[in-house]
């Protein structure tokens, strides 16, 4: 056991066969020889050997947790239950047996299970956290159920019976216990009930988190609708702390709820269970400026009361109603709000939510009135004044993303706005002084005001400027270097050198950001989007593992957390556990990944290293099955991940949403059917009886022709709809989502190149059947299609020519479309060859015939019918095309090496030393990016142009 700790797994066989010499039935011995032999590679031995074990339904605790290790490793976890349901036979009063068997029921999601198994833990030891676990078995059942019906009628309501049995009884003992109460009663829409028991005596055991007994009283308040309670409770909690936002939002929704019923209180009695009630705006007026005069008094400035005060104005003006309650103006109380929270760096968040109460024709005097109360100090004549301390930089920080956010700096004209970038990047490089004894990991203090010059630089590229870019990627290197830990200054770097073309930078940026867990799937598109597409295939297959690994091991994980939850009576997470796995199986990102991830390998080893046929066995893909969960895919992404400080109408709207998402989806589809109907060529090559016997339908290769002329109906259907897409002419923000590669898939010729093979895949089948005799139609056919590939595929090549960095008037302009389409022309050549190696397992077998006919007839005038040579024109044409592109490609290589970007004498005089030091690293990343895409491409072609060459009929 030792060596297995350690990692030395030979040395742990070796031991364990020397024990196994002496004593042949030491069961332990054995399986720990397993577990040496399934580390090292040796499954089906591992597997031998853990059955013989097994078999003998070992009750020893040792064997039996070995056994536990094996199978989890192998994820095997439905023979752990196998196991512990023997142990359990054999002992049937081990209470750990049994709670090993309920949790090897908890791995594979075996809810019945878990509740019988839970109620015979109980009937051995009666302790109350194993009735329990019995009993949220139950509501595992009735979430999983795929009946509504069944889980309302049947699950649920014996749930509540099991525990309300306990409470009659007086068992109940813990936190827990409650909280699953309260649980089924919400499910079961019983708030009333579930109201009760939170107020009630059951109630006081609800202490593990702050006000966990007020909340869940809240929710079931709003719920049943009943305003007065939700007013006063709010009300209630809002004297302890006026500090709490969300107490805020449902106070004022209950005072306008009451108001729109005209509830009055009753005379006599209390206004509701949770005390007085207010019911009117002059109230809600009062009670605000009551919590403002009781903050000015208090040791410890609080934000808000007065932000609630605006909310009140806010709401006041949506109804029409502002003016006779005399609450302020809003200009001047975010004026006051700024002198007393601007040097915070949450004061520009807190009044973002507020800006749209100012006109817009008072933006500009607003900015203006709180710079004057900035104390700023200026050296000399015409200089810019400078904050003399952290506060006054946050303050001054603060205007300047006001500034954006009211779209004062959109309005400039160039000029002042290179202008407004110098000033800013002055102030980014003075208040790093302030920042002399930050560490590594913190951010320097003055960062956004780098991060705003590059929007600004970006609004100038994205109007043409093309030196702007190249800016961008300049400053945000300057303030990577005094910040190495700012992701906003690497997500937007990514973004940038993407858009650019070039990915080498990237992955080294992105695996810097140390993304944890969920962030795989809610940021890996900003990788996984350009991986593949930029030509850096082996950087691109390691960013699909990267995510993928996350997304499976997450399975694993699931469960784990799911039987921690168990054991400490976490049982309100559990539901959020299986939700949480969920969300992620069904994540858009985990099915794009994956396809995307299958086509990479096909591209990179199919008819390279190995056949087509072993590559879609290994990858275990059939062209029947869609394993994608096309009605619950889900878009994690987070949109939002890059800050920006834009006005409400050049941000991200739910419209670019929505549409991204639909493009996103197409383009899955489209990808998907085309894995699929490579993953369906090999199946046709085995060949066929002649056309006159019957056995033609069983033998399965005609239903494949099928499903493959099925899949191309929807491939057709899926290209429609994506050429309608596009038609639209859709621009997302700059800082929005990324667009798909569909765009260059169709502009390019691709798509009707990828099409157009799969339609002569068909051709070639029906001459497979029909045989050479009289098919002088399909041949032609077949002649024509081939002609117009070869024209389609040099079209395309065509689209990659040119220079991928050019130099104009000092400034560099890149081409990255280039690069994408030369990607694509790679992968449209080797699904020719694909399909060709079909065609030619197809013509193989009938020249052989016509030569025996010939050598029996011996005469030499049998006539080779027309498709041989229209194989063999179709073959060379292939051939020269790609000797043409590697050539192009090489040419590429030699430009890219020689181009010395140094020598561009930076015109720009306004670059400091310090920026043209960072300008010439950019410049020379992205060169050196290119230059390996360019490699990697060639590399890549040179293979397949040996493959072309081994086609010969």
């Amino acid at each position: 056991a030792d060596y297995l700790d350690n990692g030395n797994n030979k040395m742990a066989i070796q031991q364990a066969d020397k024990l196994l010499k002496k004593h042949k039935d030491l069961h332990c011995a054995k399986v720990l020889k397993a577990i040496g032999l399934q580390r090292t590679g040796k499954q089906d031995e591992a597997y031998a050997l853990a059955q013989e074990v097994a078999a003998l339904e070992p009750t020893d605790d040792n064997s039996l947790q070995a056994l536990t290790i094996l199978y989890r490793e192998m994820h095997r976890p439905e023979l752990v239950t196998k196991l512990y349901e023997a142990a359990v036979k054999k002992v049937p009063n081990s209470e750990e047996y049994h709670s090993h068997l309920f949790m090897a029921y908890a791995r594979v999601g075996e809810y019945k299970k878990m509740q019988q198994a839970g109620m015979a833990l109980y009937k051995i030891v009666p302790k109350n956290p194993y009735y329990f676990w019995s009993v949220m078995s139950l509501i595992m059942q009735s979430i999983s159920a795929q009946d509504e019906n069944l889980s309302k009628t049947m699950f649920l309501p014996l749930a509540e019976r099991m525990v309300e049995k306990m409470v009659k009884e007086d068992k109940i003992e813990a936190e827990a216990e409650v909280e699953l109460y309260y649980m089924i009663l919400e499910r079961l829409e019983k708030y009333k009930e579930a109201l009760d028991v939170v107020r009630g005596k059951l109630g006081e055991k609800l202490t593990s988190e702050l006000q966990s007994r007020e909340n869940k009283c809240m929710a079931m308040y709003k719920k049943l609708h009943r305003w007065p309670e939700c007013n006063a409770l709010a009300r209630r909690l809002l004297l302890k702390n006026s500090d709490d936002w969300q107490f805020y939002i449902t106070y004022f929704d209950s005072v306008f709820q009451l108001i729109d019923e005209s509830w009055t209180p009753p005379a006599e009695e209390e206004h509701s269970l949770e005390g007085e009630v207010h019911c009117s705006i002059e109230q809600a007026v009062n009670f605000i400026e009551e919590r403002i005069k009781e903050e000015s008094s208090s040791s410890r400035p609080l934000r808000g009361p007065y932000l609630a005060k605006l909310e009140l104005i806010r709401r006041l003006r949506h109804r029409g109603c502002n003016d006779e309650y005399k609450l302020g103006d809003p200009e001047e109380l975010m004026f006051q709000y700024f002198k007393k929270f601007g040097d915070k760096p949450c004061c520009f968040t807190d009044l973002k939510v507020f800006v749209d109460l100012l006109p817009p024709s008072q933006y500009t005097k607003f900015i203006r009135q709180l710079l004057d109360v900035i104390p700023l100090a200026a050296a000399a004549e015409n200089e810019v004044a400078l904050p003399g301390d952290i506060k006054a930089l946050q303050q001054h920080l603060c205007v300047v993303q006001l500034s954006r956010l009211l779209g004062i700096y959109h309005a400039m004209e160039k000029k002042q706005k290179l202008a407004v970038v110098r000033e800013l990047m002055l102030r980014y490089r003075h208040g790093l002084e302030f920042g002399k004894s930050c560490l590594k990991t913190e951010l320097q203090f003055s960062d956004y005001y780098c991060l705003l010059a590059v929007h600004l630089l970006l609004d100038l590229w994205l109007e043409g400027e093309e030196a702007a870019v190249w800016q961008c990627l300049t400053l945000l290197e300057e303030g990577l270097s005094h910040s190495p830990s700012n992701a906003q200054f690497k997500l937007l770097l990514i973004r940038i050198y993407c858009r650019l073309g070039a990915f080498e930078p990237v992955s080294e940026l992105y695996s810097s950001l140390d993304a944890k867990h969920i962030q795989h799937d809610t940021i890996g598109y900003l990788l996984t989007r350009y991986a593949g597409s930029l030509g850096h295939y082996a950087a691109a297959s390691q960013s699909c593992n990267f995510a993928l690994r996350f997304f499976h091991s997450n399975q694993k994980d699931t469960s784990e957390y799911i039987i921690q939850a168990y054991k400490y009576g976490a049982f309100e997470k559990i539901p959020e556990f299986i939700a949480f796995r969920n969300r992620l199986n069904s994540s858009l990102h985990f099915a794009q990944v994956r396809t995307e991830r299958m086509l990479l390998d096909l591209l990179l080893e199919a008819n390279i290293s190995t056949s087509l046929e072993e590559s879609i066995k290994s990858m275990s893909l059939s062209p029947e099955e869609d394993d994608i969960p096309w009605k619950d895919l889900r878009d994690n992404r987070d949109l939002t991940v890059l800050f920006s400080w834009d006005p409400k109408d050049r941000d991200i709207s739910e419209e670019h949403r929505k549409l991204s998402l639909e493009e996103e989806m197409l383009w899955l589809r489209i990808r998907s059917l085309t894995l699929r109907l490579v993953s369906g060529l090999p199946a046709l090559g085995h060949t066929i009886q002649p056309k006159n016997s019957e056995k033609t339908a069983e033998n399965g290769v005609s239903s494949k022709i099928d499903t493959i002329r099925a899949l191309l109906r929807q491939l057709e259907a899926a290209v429609d709809s994506g050429r309608k897409f596009l038609e639209q002419k859709i621009q997302y923000p700059v800082l929005g989502p990324p667009p798909t590669r569909m765009a260059g898939f169709f502009s390019n010729g691709s798509c009707q190149c990828q099409t157009s093979l799969f339609y002569l895949v068909s051709d070639i089948y029906e001459l497979d059947t029909n045989g050479l005799e009289d098919s002088a139609e399909i041949q032609e056919r077949i002649g024509n299609s081939f002609k117009s590939l070869v024209e389609r595929l040099t079209d395309l090549f065509n689209k990659c020519k040119g220079d991928l960095i050019e130099v104009r008037d000092g400034t560099l302009k890149t081409h990255p479309n280039l690069l994408e389409n030369l990607v694509f022309f790679v992968e449209t050549i080797s699904i020719a060859l694909w399909v060709s190696s079909y065609c030619d397992s197809v013509l193989r077998p009938f020249k052989s015939n016509l030569q025996k006919k010939k050598k029996k007839k011996k005469e030499s005038s049998v006539a080779m019918p027309p498709v041989f040579t229209h194989f063999l024109d179709y073959v060379t044409e292939l051939q020269t095309l790609t000797s043409n592109v590697i050539d192009h490609i090489k040419g590429l290589e030699i430009i890219l090496t020689a181009l010395k970007l140094e020598e561009l004498s930076l015109k720009d005089t306004l670059l400091l030393q310090e920026e043209k030091k960072f300008t010439k690293t950019v410049q020379g990343k992205v060169q050196s990016s290119y230059h390996h895409s360019v490699q990697e491409i060639g590399e890549l072609l040179k293979k397949r142009l040996d493959t072309i060459k081994k086609l010969k009929i």
